[in-house]
């Protein structure tokens, strides 16, 4: 068994603007801190149509393939850019997250981390946002449940911003318990703790700026960790975004690359506990180009090691 490592050379392709924190240079950190790992390496495919439509209606696929311009790059909203090459990064990045799931389910790997562009946990029902264009951890949620037959799985999303795009895909199925760890206030202003769901299988909890590695852990053990191992998910997903990290520019909580290790730790502890040490990670935000391969390293090194 071995961890597998999905991306593919069309994550280069979506171009932002200069100065944009979601940059190309993103996923060379990123790939350039795992080059020596001992890893499954797989090359992701593109998301097919059925899984797509299982998060996000046919109308808004057909907006985003409207939108994208043949030529230079369109803005589709305050943080959001769509260029000719974003179509197929995002459609690789949820195939990613799906193949993954895949991989794991049967038994090719034992686990996986998804190194792939734009991220997606922003991204709405019928909205783009926050840079993110398709729900990729959301869909590889649901292809669990729908094709591989799971009756419960657990998402934990410890970027520093919350996933609304997340929630909103899918907070509407009992199956799928959400858990958001987010500094707030931020961006996007939603996540509060009194907001549970439908189903009360959201968990939601904000944290004040300044929140250290040790503080977050806590809040893990006491708030999330509880949560999941209550529902006794058959597959565990992470939203892994590394903009908790001290030196992010875009907030304020005080993480180190360490601390991410440990937070790794205790969701593989989880995992071993009640899914086979199943985790698929996808890599979401993280905008210090330094910080960002330092904790995906780490991050990675962790699943690597339970992956033996």
């Amino acid at each position: 068994m071995t961890t597998a490592l999905l991306t593919h050379p069309d994550g280069f392709d979506h171009d932002t603007p200069p100065g944009h924190p979601e940059q190309v240079a993103r996923l060379d950190a990123v790939l350039g801190a795992l080059e020596t790992m001992d890893l499954l390496r797989i090359k992701a495919p593109l998301a097919a149509e059925a899984d797509l439509l299982r998060v996000h209606p046919k109308s808004y696929l057909d907006d985003l393939r409207a939108d994208t311009p043949e030529h230079g790059r369109r803005q589709i909203d305050a943080d959001t850019w769509l260029s000719p090459g974003s179509l197929g990064a995002a459609w690789r990045a949820a195939g990613a997250a799906i193949r993954a799931v895949d991989l794991v389910l049967t038994g090719e790997a034992a686990n996986a981390f998804c190194a792939m562009r734009p991220p997606g946990h922003h991204a709405e029902r019928e909205t783009a946002m926050g840079f993110c264009l398709l729900g990729n951890v959301p869909a590889a949620a649901k292809h669990a449940l729908d094709h591989h037959g799971l009756s419960r799985v657990a998402i934990i999303d410890f970027d520093v911003h919350h996933g609304n795009g997340t929630q909103d895909l899918v907070e509407d199925d009992p199956r799928i318990l959400f858990c958001s760890t987010h500094e707030m206030p931020l961006y996007p202003g939603t996540g509060d703790p009194s907001d549970t769901g439908p189903h009360g299988t959201v968990v939601n909890v904000a944290l004040p700026a300044g929140t250290d590695g040790p503080g977050l852990l806590a809040v893990l053990e006491d708030k999330v960790f509880p949560r999941v191992a209550a529902h006794r998910p058959e597959l565990i997903l992470v939203s892994a975004g590394f903009d908790a990290h001290r030196a992010d520019p875009l907030a304020g909580l005080m993480l180190e690359a360490a601390d991410f290790a440990a937070i790794t730790a205790r969701i593989c502890d989880l995992a071993e506990t009640f899914c086979a040490g199943r985790v698929v990670s996808a890599l979401e935000g993280g905008y210090d180009l330094g910080a960002l391969a330092d904790c995906a390293a780490a991050h990675v090194s962790i699943l690597e090691e339970r992956g033996r």
